[in-house]
């Protein structure tokens, strides 16, 4: 007699099952198995697809899925159990659909198409034991992620599970922190603190009698943060995270803790006629000890010089070696003519405002800074960016001659200083709205080069990525951006679901959807892209709601009209946007 081999693997087992499903089919047969139908064909097994599992088998109301990978599994439930959330939300709890989740990594015999053994049933007893909403793993699924995923996981201890010699350690996925950190996109997101010595530029404090020179002494420090910006051996943290402790009391050790960094600067300015007194000082964070602290009593046409001391003494403080070209860099002056730098610094504080009015008043502060020098690099690259701006949120009433016009500013300003990373940024934008996407791309990765901290040279980088239907770099990059401004402006949010989105990962793009919503209720674009992500999902309801909110927000949004701005390289990227719509009957 022959005896077969028993063919055995290890393979991570995922058993998920209904809470509940035989009072949900007592209720109402007809629409549950309707309804877990609906949930199995757009949610479910499109996610287990995603993450390379196999269905071995259902059970009427469950189902028992093998990954080649562990952490596949793991962020397969994760994802399951977000998106059922949201899917069911809105129904009666009598009614609503809710999984529980086991998962385990183990021996496993082969059977055909089925497994069977220890490995299988360590998993349907965790999936018993877990509540409803919730992923129970093992400990050796644990030992396996807890490096390599952000998903927060409660040691339960030991426990003992039926038909099971010995005890298993058991872990609970802390869903509810899991969604507390998730509200600023650092629940799953890769942002690491930076190796380098990291320091964050505070806003410098307005100690001149008028009030109304605050531009000023915010101009001060913004350019403290891109002569700063410009060092490899730094890294620093954006005006847009640095500046937000304005007007706060609050204690350093907290500010550093906040923004993950390990130096600050703070300061004050003074301006009075011709006169200009700067204080500065550098902190250590932890404990508040100050490294390094002067004062400047000056001319105001020696500005420059003094922004240029103080960075010198930061990198002798802190040590950071520069190469030759970074050292050369500092102490170059921007501009001759104060008066010019005066219109620049007020119009830098009206760009920031991005409303229509302001950016127009910027563009006329910005043309008077150029007719007081004409080689003013910053009014160059700063004037084409408002065009850039006025452009895409169609506040130009000649919209192709405004791109005309910045791409012009752009280009002069790379002609003048080639190293200035500012000007490559602007001219990066240009030609990623002329739809020249490579040339997009080499001008971005140009402006990180000259300026490695440079969190929205990252964020733009990121975003023209997504266009040149290179996802998983953009990825990359806006989380670097979001590393180097933690308290990113709400549109990353939106680069960032752009980028999942077109992974094909329409859950993780829909939770970034709606917290972008949720920061700024006015948007209609992210509106426009949830909506897709549900279509696509088949959350037909959901997806109408988004739409008609969108609507609500902007009654003259057109399809059409993006299609012929966005500058997609590849057109299948958009039309994927356009069959969400259309898969829950949105069209124009």
């Amino acid at each position: 007699m022959t005896t077969q081999k028993i063919t055995r693997k290890l393979t991570a087992i995922l058993a998920a099952d209904v809470v509940g499903y035989s009072r949900l089919v007592r209720a109402d047969e007809e629409g549950t198995l309707s309804a877990l139908k609906l949930l199995r064909q757009s949610l479910i097994d499109p996610s287990i697809a995603r993450h390379d599992g196999r269905i071995v088998k259902t059970m009427g109301d469950g189902l028992l899925v093998e990954f080649p990978s562990v952490v596949d599994a793991v962020r397969n439930a994760v994802e399951i159990q977000i998106a059922v959330a949201v899917n069911q939300a809105d129904i009666p709890a009598e009614r609503r659909i809710t999984f529980r989740v086991g998962i385990n990594l183990g021996d496993v015999v082969v059977d055909g198409d089925d497994i069977h053994g220890d490995g299988v049933n360590i998993a349907a007893r965790l999936e018993s034991l877990a509540e409803p909403g919730g992923i129970f793993v093992s400990g050796t699924v644990h030992n396996e992620i807890r490096d390599r995923t952000d998903f927060p996981f409660e040691d339960l201890g030991e426990k003992e599970v039926k038909n099971i010699d010995r005890p298993v350690r058991v872990w609970r996925w802390a869903k509810d922190t899991h969604a507390r950190v998730g509200a600023h996109a650092k629940a799953e997101s890769k942002v690491r603190l930076s190796a380098k010595p990291s320091i964050a530029v505070l806003a410098f404090d307005n100690m001149s009698d008028d009030p109304e020179q605050a531009y000023f002494s915010d101009g001060i420090a913004e350019d403290i943060i891109t002569d700063l910006s410009r060092l490899s051996g730094l890294s620093v943290i954006a005006r847009n995270s640095s500046f937000a402790f304005r007007g706060q009391s609050v204690d350093v050790r907290r500010i550093s803790q906040e923004l993950s960094v390990k130096y600050l600067l703070e300061g004050s300015v003074r301006k009075a006629a011709n006169r200009v007194r700067v204080t500065a000082q550098l902190i250590e964070g932890e404990n508040g000890v100050h490294l390094w602290a002067n004062r400047y009593d000056r001319n105001l046409d020696d500005i420059f010089a003094i922004q240029d001391e103080i960075t010198q003494n930061i990198v002798d403080a802190l040590k950071v070696s520069l190469r030759l070209e970074e050292r050369e860099n500092i102490g170059t002056p921007s501009t001759s003519s104060m008066e010019a730098y005066d219109y620049v610094l007020k119009a830098r504080s009206l760009i920031f405002r991005a409303e229509r009015e302001s950016n127009s008043e910027a563009q006329r502060l910005l043309a008077k800074a150029l007719e007081l020098d004409p080689d003013y690099i910053a009014a160059y690259w700063g004037k084409a960016v408002t065009l850039f701006t006025a452009y895409t949120n169609g506040w130009s009433e000649e919209p192709e001659d405004a791109l005309d016009q910045g791409c012009r500013l752009a280009a002069r300003a790379v002609e003048l200083d080639p190293k200035d990373a500012q000007g490559h940024f602007a001219m990066a934008l240009g030609l990623l709205w002329r739809r020249d996407i490579d040339g997009a791309i080499k001008e971005i990765d140009m402006a990180i080069g000259l300026a490695p901290s440079n969190a929205e040279a990252f964020a733009t980088q990121g975003h023209i990525l997504c266009f040149a239907s290179r996802p998983a770099e953009a990825i990359d990059s806006l989380e670097e951006s979001m590393r180097l401004d933690p308290k990113y402006p709400s549109i990353w949010l939106h680069f960032l679901a752009h980028a999942h989105f077109l992974q094909a990962d329409y859950v993780r793009s829909a939770e970034l959807l709606k917290q972008r919503i949720r920061l700024n209720p006015e948007t209609d674009i992210s509106r426009a892209l949830l909506a897709s992500c549900y279509g696509h999902m088949g959350l037909i309801a959901e997806a109408e709601n988004a739409w008609e909110k969108l609507i609500d927000v902007n009654p003259d949004y057109s399809i059409e009209q993006k299609a012929s701005i966005l500058p997609y390289k590849d057109p299948a990227d958009w039309n994927c946007i356009v069959d969400g719509l259309r898969k829950a009957g949105i069209t124009e």
